[in-house]
């Protein structure tokens, strides 16, 4: 497993612990922790110093103690681990929401550094900088045509809050070039990457990580929603590794009746046993037809809000077994701004499900498991998914689920690979959709005042053949050529990427690309049908899948 998902499912609660390590507290050790603790810390003192004394080389002292914490944590479980000092700040980015820069999403296209969006929320959204602005020069530096890296550009556009940075940039249908003073600021990266109405009544809400301001989003995305009618809602976990576990349990609160149980914790310690219960007498969403998206990579906290929703037979779980990670972290930070994240105990659902997969085959066995869902046929088979009778529960209604690592779907349903080819797949890891989106729109600006709304684009514009014509030759002329056959096959989906990052482009946000984007997502359709069931479901607490439209 890579350490970015590892530090994400790993960032669950924030309760520090001391660590006693460092062998001038070896003496008081003998007392605080028994005398196996003091032996060891003895033999790694040894180690040390016999390294110091006699290896070919002068050691790094610092590199010698990161690797022994390491070591110690490599054979505990797979998500206890050591974090780096150098690698501190993305992680804690990722979970406390926000970094320090000038609040822009960029790409570099033919060595030249284009604004895909500037951020909501950032200092360059507020001055006037547009999707499609090429940055020519940084404090007068020209940084067009020079070779420029990703990690170049962020060293020269992230910095500390209120210092300021000037952007010479080229913007289409401008003849001079433009000159901007950004004062850095605090950038919000936000949880909710997207909600609207799918329908007159239908609400999506898509949470990517339960970060310090997930829960306050999900909420305003809610209210939001409702306002505009929403009476059935489809909350999409898919591909979120989890984070918080407390934002996980303000978020099933909604949902959940006051005192029922969301989630309970069991370790070896008497302070690691712990139960959450839902508190709100009266949740924003306690109501309705309730459905939660989940795949492979759904994991820990949204693990927790689906383990919960199903157990209460509170809403409908459609996709397929989720990723199976129900461990209890906490942290423990060092005076070099490194830290370790140590297991203290498990997740379990209200049934009484462990959420967390096995891992007493090792780790390589461990990391595999995903991989080997796919081989096996798990993935897209059910009937290749098999269930111990052993790990068998009851929800509230009696209704069975199952055990074993995981939370496994009410409504089985995989992705659809009817439409994969080989020119599909490389026309995506060359990144051409959004590479020709701003070609294309660069070319016609006319098209803003066809398509003055994202309705009014997301309803009228059509693929024609001269759009797909232009976008295959573009392809051709970036090195991936027309193949009729395979074009065929993934039609429908290329057609659909083309118009969606077309759509970004032309109005620099997601309202007409998200709404285009989800009309080729199968497991969402699958969802749309499945809402008899859901309220059946609340109503009832019976499953009855022939219900759907």
């Amino acid at each position: 497993m890579n350490h970015a998902l590892r530090y994400l499912l790993g960032g669950l609660t924030l309760i520090l612990i001391g660590l006693i390590i460092g062998f001038q507290l070896k003496g008081n050790m003998r007392g605080m922790s028994g005398a196996p603790v003091a032996e060891g810390v003895g033999k790694l003192e040894d180690a040390l110093f016999f390294i110091e004394d006699n290896y070919v080389e002068q050691p790094d002292h610092a590199q010698l103690v990161e690797n022994a914490i390491k070591g110690m944590l490599d054979g505990l479980d797979p998500h206890s681990f050591y974090i780096p000092a150098s690698e501190m700040q993305v992680m804690e980015e990722q979970l406390e929401g926000g970094f320090d820069g000038i609040g822009v999403q960029f790409n570099i296209v033919d060595d030249t550094i284009y604004v895909e969006m500037p951020l909501p929320g950032g200092p360059s959204i507020e001055l006037g900088i547009q999707s499609g602005d090429r940055i020519i020069e940084v404090d007068g530096d020209p940084v067009a045509g020079i070779g420029i890296s990703n990690e170049d550009v962020l060293k020269k556009l992230k910095g500390e809050k209120g210092s300021e940075v000037k952007l010479t940039i080229l913007r289409r249908g401008y003849k001079d070039l433009l000159q901007f003073t950004v004062i850095r600021d605090r950038i919000p990266i936000y949880s909710i990457e997207y909600s609207y109405l799918i329908d007159e009544t239908t609400g999506y809400i898509k949470i990517t990580r339960f970060a310090e301001n997930t829960y306050q989003e999900f909420r305003e995305a809610l209210l939001d929603l409702k306002e505009q009618g929403m009476q059935n809602l489809v909350l999409d976990l898919r591909g979120n590794p989890g984070g918080y576990m407390n934002i996980a349990n303000k978020i099933a609160d909604e949902f959940l009746r006051s005192g029922e149980l969301i989630v309970s914790t069991i370790g070896r310690t008497a302070s690691s046993k712990q139960e959450y219960f839902a508190t709100s007498s009266i949740g924003a969403f306690e109501h309705g037809p309730l459905i939660i998206l989940i795949d492979y990579n759904s994991a820990s906290a949204s693990e927790i809000v689906a383990g919960a929703v199903q157990d209460h037979d509170r809403g409908l779980i459609v996709g397929v077994r989720s990723f199976g990670k129900g461990l209890v972290q906490i942290p423990k930070k060092f005076d070099d701004n490194s830290a370790m994240r140590l297991v203290i105990s498990k997740y379990y659902t209200p049934s009484g499900r462990c959420i967390q997969k096995p891992y007493d085959q090792g780790e390589e066995a461990y990391d595999a498991e995903i991989q080997h869902r796919f081989e096996s046929g798990e993935i897209f088979d059910e009937s290749k998914v098999e269930f111990p009778d052993s790990l068998t529960f009851k929800t509230t209604s009696g209704r069975k689920v199952y055990g074993g690592g995981g939370i496994y779907p009410d409504a089985f349903v995989a992705y659809d690979t009817t439409g994969n080819s080989k020119y599909f797949t490389d026309l995506r890891i060359n990144d051409l959709f959004r590479l020709f989106s701003f070609d294309y729109v660069d070319k016609r600006p006319d098209l803003v005042n066809r398509y003055p709304t994202p309705e009014a684009f997301v309803k009228q514009f059509v693929m024609t053949p001269e759009v797909v014509n232009a976008f295959t030759r573009f392809a051709a002329q970036k090195g991936v050529p027309f193949v009729q056959a395979d074009y065929q096959a993934s039609r429908f989906y290329i057609d659909n990427r083309v118009k969606a990052f077309i759509g970004r482009h032309l109005f620099n946000n997601d309202d007409a690309f998200y709404p285009v984007l989800l009309q080729t997502d199968n497991q969402l359709s699958e969802a749309l049908h499945l809402i008899p069931v859901a309220a059946e479901l609340e109503g009832s607490g019976k499953l009855n899948l022939a219900l759907k439209e």
